[in-house]
C-alpha cells in the first residue's frame, strides 16, 4: 500500500489557532486521507483536540513559539528558531513531513521557506500563486504573484509564467494552459519598462503558450489559464477578489425573501446558493501555493477557519500527488532535469 502524504500543520498561525486549524486538520486526515502533524503548543493543542471526535490520531510535533503578526518576520524568526512555523518547514527538510500549511504571518512563512528549504534550482523568487473562479464553470484560472515580490524584473515573470503553466496543467487539468501578462491594455506596446520587457520575453519562451496581455477585465473571463503580474499588483488583486466575493454573498443573503416564501425559495435554492459560495467564497479555495521553493507550502489567510484549512490541505495533497516540485524544476531549464536537482540552496547562495 502507497504511504499516505504526511503534511505539517502550523497549528498556533491564525487569528482562530488553534481551534480552528485543528478543526480543519481532523477533517482533513479523516475525508482525505492524510497524515498530519500538528505543530505548536502541546498543551493548547490537546485542549482543541478534545473539543473534536476523529477517526484516527494526531501526531503533535512540539513548538516553543510563535511568530505574531504584528512582528518582523526575519528578525521573529531569527529570535525564535523554535516558532512553530520554523518547526514545521524543518519538518519538511528533514523529509519527516511533505508540505507545510500556515494561517500565520504570510511574510514569516514565506521567509521559513527560503531560509530552511531554499529555493528550486533556476528560480530567482518563489512567487505566491492563487486559483481565482471564472466566468466559465470549472475553469479556473491561477495569478501570481499575489504578494511574494513586490518589486520584480522580466526574468521573474518569465518564471513566474512557467511556474503557473505546470501547476494548471498538473493540477488544475488544463492541457495547454493560456498565459497573460497583466497590464492596463491588449497592445504589444501598452504599460511600464517591466511590462514591455516581459511580454517580449514571454513571445520568445517556447515553454509556455503566451496569448498576449490581460487587461483587469480580462482575469476572471476564463480567456486566460495563468495571468502574471508583480506581487503588488497581484496582491491588490487578490485582497478586492475577496471583498467582491463577500460583498456578492452578503447582497444573495439580504435579496432573498424574507418571511416563510422566503424559507420554501431558499430551500429550493439551496443547491444553487452552495454551489455559488463554492466558486466565488476564497475559503473555499483554502489558500496560495508558494511556488518555487524546495518544498510545498500553503499560506493560508490569517483569518482562516476550519474550512479553509481542509481545503488549504487538500491544495498541498494534490500538489505531492502531482509531483509539482519536480515538473516545476524540469521545465525550468531546456533540457529535463532529474528530480535530484531539488535541492536546498545556501544562505548565501
Amino acid at each position: 500500500m502507497a504511504s499516505r502524504e504526511r503534511i505539517a500543520i502550523d497549528a498556533m498561525g491564525g487569528d482562530h489557532a488553534p481551534d480552528e486549524i485543528v478543526a480543519g486538520a481532523i477533517r482533513a486526515q479523516d475525508e482525505l486521507g492524510v497524515e498530519v502533524l500538528l505543530v505548536g503548543d502541546p498543551r493548547a493543542i490537546e485542549a482543541s483536540l478534545k473539543k473534536h471526535t476523529s477517526s484516527g490520531q494526531l501526531e503533535i510535533v512540539p513548538a516553543e513559539d510563535v511568530v505574531g503578526m504584528d512582528e518582523e518576520p526575519l528578525v521573529s524568526l531569527k529570535r525564535k528558531p523554535k516558532a512553530s512555523i520554523n518547526v514545521a518547514m524543518d519538518l519538511v527538510k528533514q523529509k519527516r513531513a511533505q508540505a507545510v500549511v500556515s494561517a500565520g504571518h504570510s511574510g514569516a512563512a514565506m521567509a521559513a521557506a527560503l531560509l530552511r528549504l531554499g529555493r528550486l534550482r533556476g528560480i530567482d523568487r518563489p512567487a505566491i500563486g492563487a486559483v481565482f473562479p471564472t466566468l466559465v464553470a470549472g475553469k479556473p484560472v491561477i495569478v501570481l504573484d499575489v504578494g511574494a515580490n513586490v518589486d520584480c524584473r522580466p526574468k521573474y515573470l518569465e518564471q513566474f509564467a512557467v511556474m503557473g503553466s505546470v501547476y494548471s496543467q498538473y493540477v488544475l487539468g488544463i492541457s495547454q494552459p493560456k498565459v497573460g501578462l497583466l497590464n492596463i491594455g491588449e497592445e504589444d506596446c501598452k504599460g511600464n519598462d517591466l511590462a514591455i520587457r516581459t511580454h517580449q520575453m514571454l513571445q520568445e519562451n517556447s515553454k509556455v503558450a503566451f496569448i498576449g496581455n490581460a487587461e483587469g477585465r480580462d482575469v476572471l473571463s476564463g480567456r486566460f489559464d495563468v495571468i502574471v503580474c508583480d506581487g503588488f499588483v497581484g496582491n491588490v488583486l487578490l485582497k478586492f477578489a475577496e471583498a467582491v466575493g463577500e460583498v456578492m454573498l452578503q447582497i444573495l443573503r439580504e435579496e432573498l425573501p424574507q418571511g416563510l416564501h422566503g424559507q420554501l425559495g431558499t430551500a429550493i435554492l439551496k443547491p444553487n446558493l452552495k454551489r455559488i459560495k463554492q466558486r466565488i467564497d476564497h475559503a473555499e479555495h483554502g489558500g496560495g501555493l508558494l511556488l518555487g521553493v524546495a518544498g510545498i507550502c500553503i499560506i493560508s489567510h490569517g483569518s482562516s477557519q476550519a474550512p479553509s484549512i481542509f481545503n488549504a490541505i487538500r491544495l498541498a495533497k494534490e500538489a505531492i500527488d502531482n509531483e509539482v516540485l519536480e515538473r516545476i524544476q524540469s521545465n525550468i531549464f531546456d533540457s529535463v532535469e532529474p528530480s535530484s536537482t531539488i535541492r536546498q540552496n545556501s544562505k548565501d547562495e
